[in-house]
């Protein structure tokens, strides 16, 4: 069962998707609110990169020449967080919106 969240939390908690769709570029709000929450999204991807390279580091040491058999699954966990774990910034995705059509 999660641990409910205090009001304190949810204050600072934000409600923003980490995406331009729907932003309006001249409230300086929104717009800085979605930068932000995409901002953070690729903080996320690093720190959940840089906690599987630790446990991989871990793992090399603990198997030692078995290392290959054992620790696969996190390598490759660790290569794919690799292709998209890191902080590209927002600007790219702000100056090239395209709105998407349903």
């Amino acid at each position: 069962m999660p641990t409910p969240e205090s009001a304190l939390f949810q204050a600072k908690k934000p409600r923003v998707p980490p995406t331009f769709d729907g932003v309006d570029y001249d409230d300086q709000k929104a717009l800085k609110a979605a930068q932000d929450a995409i901002i953070r999204e690729q903080w996320v991807k690093v720190m959940m990169a840089r906690l599987v390279r630790d446990e991989l580091g871990k793992c090399y040491y603990r198997e030692g020449v078995n290392h290959l058999e054992k620790c696969g699954r996190l390598r490759e966990r660790y290569f794919e967080l690799l292709k998209e774990g890191r902080v590209r910034g927002y600007l790219f995705e702000q100056q090239n919106y395209v709105p998407k059509e349903d």
